[in-house]
């Protein structure tokens, strides 16, 4: 690894130790552009595909000749175009936040429930139904947002104690002792109210089904900002993955970087987790897969990232409306079904499993 420190701030080079599979430019360019025609395909099967098929011609013609009186034009834009969005918004979001996670606490199998982001959210919506009533989707969302937001900023804090500052596997450890606190306060809340369990156990399964554009509207622009902040961070990351030391010699602002990447964590995974509930696997599984395909540069990870999550999580989605017909299987139960047997492939392969 070799970088150069400008006046204009550090020029890292990203680690050269493993190509990937697409070890040229044009190779990944390349790649990229077949993964966002691959997403764009699972987006048409999206609004097509479900209990009631429906024609490519006719999910065109909702967008170009509204018609309220016809049932396949009200089910595309009512039902099937917003759980779309939702999943490609969220698993953008997911895919990001497992990057800069792995990247943040240079640790391969970190996902992002790993600074309590999750734990906080489920404890905030168990509070809101057990003490305040919420019933419905957009009251979880700011409660599950809410309480995101106050775990990482604690977990943060609880990492910077002591004399040597903020360390990874600080952070680390100040997540999975914060999340174990908070997952048994939850379950003691569930345990002894069952109308609470009730409602919060359709939260929790992870879904994107039954979500209208008012959940859009109130975590997109959210999202929005922890994606743009995601996909600027690939240059402090490489240098991060350096070690303190050596990033600093290179002109890194090591802990400027690690509170940047901190936040953009919390908008997309408190975002993410608030409008469809914990989804497994997807932070941890996509990051390895972008690693394997782009080598270690993080610039390409986070990139890759943002369009293969969305990829899982519309397959996934798609997967679980016809395997169940007339029902569907929610989408955070096919995304663990396919994730679990992918990534126990990739930490056998050693090299894929590394940072």
């Amino acid at each position: 690894m070799s970088g150069t420190a400008t006046a204009a701030g550090p020029l890292v080079v990203a680690p050269t130790r493993r190509a990937g599979l697409l070890p040229s430019v044009r190779g990944r360019l390349l790649g990229l552009v077949g993964a966002v025609m691959l997403l764009a395909l699972l987006l048409a099967a999206s609004l097509a595909v479900g209990s009631k098929p429906i024609a490519l011609g006719d999910v065109l013609a909702s967008f170009t000749a509204f018609d309220d009186t016809l049932e396949d034009h009200l089910i595309v834009q009512s039902l099937r175009l917003p759980r779309t969005v939702v999943a490609v918004l969220v698993g953008a979001a997911l895919g990001l936040a497992g990057a800069l996670v792995q990247g943040l606490t240079r640790n391969p199998l970190a996902d992002p429930g790993i600074l309590g982001v999750s734990a906080g959210a489920a404890l905030a919506v168990v509070v809101g139904i057990f003490f305040f009533g919420v019933g419905s989707l957009t009251g979880y969302v700011w409660f599950a947002f809410l309480g995101a937001a106050v775990t990482s900023v604690g977990v943060y804090a609880l990492g910077a104690v002591g004399r040597d500052g903020l360390t990874p596997v600080k952070l680390a450890l100040a997540g999975a002792a914060v999340t174990a606190f908070l997952t048994s306060l939850t379950t003691t809340v569930l345990l002894v109210d069952v109308a609470t369990l009730d409602q919060y156990r359709f939260w929790a399964v992870g879904s994107v089904a039954g979500r209208d554009m008012t959940v859009v509207a109130q975590v997109a622009p959210f999202l929005a900002v922890g994606i743009v902040m995601a996909l600027l961070a690939g240059r402090s990351l490489n240098a991060l993955a350096l070690g303190d030391d050596v990033a600093r010699s290179l002109g890194a602002r090591v802990g400027a970087s690690r509170v940047f990447s901190a936040v953009a964590i919390v908008l997309l995974v408190g975002g993410a987790t608030a409008a469809a509930g914990p989804i497994g696997f997807v932070g941890l599984t996509v990051p390895h897969v972008a690693r394997a395909l782009t080598g270690p540069d993080y610039r390409w990870v986070l990139a890759y990232s943002a369009v293969l999550a969305p990829v899982l999580l519309l397959a996934a989605d798609v997967l679980g409306r016809v395997v169940a017909r007339p029902g569907e299987v929610q989408v955070g139960i096919v995304t663990a079904v396919i994730g679990a047997p992918v990534f126990i492939a990739l930490v056998r392969r050693r090299t894929l499993a590394q940072v």
